[in-house]
């Protein structure tokens, strides 16, 4: 049975009643989230003075909001879960129109990927797709019960981390012809990497109440919050000291700027911040992140 959370939320002023139907639909159907990815993406090209293509950047934006939408609306999630946001709410009254852009979306993101020519390209795609999919949908069986990949301990945070990183960055390295195992292509995969899973754990806090009650042991479920915010802020440092050759340090400053945001989002992330402070300001850090390297490019 669905019922709604009665911890108390932090205040947040009040959006005039049509913008904030304006933003809970970008929001929560996951229109900021693909705007992040496809944003992440460009930033790599734009290191190697290279601005991304329309087309990659368009199959981008589909596909993650196929991925997350296509999430959003798998029934067994909505059964199983006993604290409900703001977020969720809006979700499970707009199911049917989530499933229909997550429908519209793969369609689009199929015919952008046949056109592109990335056929070549279908089995290390295909294992990124596969991986995004079986996070949610179960596929094990354990004491008796169905879960999906990010039901396993501790698991989440690292798949969330590395399908990110994997896209924003080994993606625009293989469109433009750069070697996989290239030094400087393993520090930008590394750096990018770390400051994903940094993000993940906010995440993580976010839903550490309904992950609890849904059996989900997570970093901040099995060793608290505290500690999780620790580790999350050593993978911020971690990403920060990752700088890719050929960054001249007059740029460092700006390019710290979102790494220094994301460190006072993790600090003060708790479950019980209003659903903007996840979905607009967590989510809206990575897009931070390009406007950084635009600015230095």
């Amino acid at each position: 049975m669905h019922q709604v959370s009665n911890k108390p939320a932090a205040a947040v002023p009040a959006l005039p009643s049509g913008l904030k139907r304006w933003v809970d639909a970008i929001l929560y159907s996951s229109g900021l989230v693909a705007a992040a990815a496809t944003s992440l993406t460009w930033a790599t090209f734009l290191f190697w003075r290279v601005h991304i293509p329309f087309r990659l950047a368009a199959l981008i934006f589909t596909a993650t909001l196929f991925l997350y939408n296509i999430d959003s609306v798998l029934p067994y999630k909505f059964r199983q879960q006993a604290v409900l946001s703001g977020r969720k709410l809006w979700m499970i009254h707009h199911r049917r129109e989530l499933f229909l852009l997550a429908l519209a979306s793969l369609a689009v993101a199929a015919v952008l990927f046949w056109l592109d020519g990335w056929r070549h390209l279908t089995l290390f795609l295909g294992h990124l797709a596969a991986i995004s999919l079986l996070y949610s949908f179960p596929i094990l069986k354990v004491h008796g019960r169905w879960r999906a990949l990010r039901d396993l301990p501790l698991l989440k945070v690292f798949l969330i981390a590395y399908v990110w990183a994997a896209i924003t960055v080994w993606v625009p390295a293989l469109y433009l012809g750069k070697a996989l195992t290239a030094p400087v292509v393993w520090v930008l995969f590394a750096r990018r990497f770390f400051f994903i899973l940094a993000l993940a754990f906010v995440f993580d806090i976010r839903d550490y109440t309904k992950d609890l009650l849904s059996g989900t042991r997570t970093f901040p479920g099995i060793f608290g919050i505290r500690a999780a915010k620790g580790i999350a802020l050593l993978c911020l440092a971690i990403s920060g000291l990752l700088i890719p050759q050929g960054v001249v340090p007059a740029h460092l400053l700006v390019l710290s700027i979102p790494t220094l945001l994301t460190g006072l989002l993790v600090w003060f992330a708790d479950e019980t911040r209003p659903d903007y402070y996840f979905a607009l300001l967590a989510d809206g850090v990575m897009v931070v992140q390009f406007l950084a390297v635009y600015w230095v490019a």
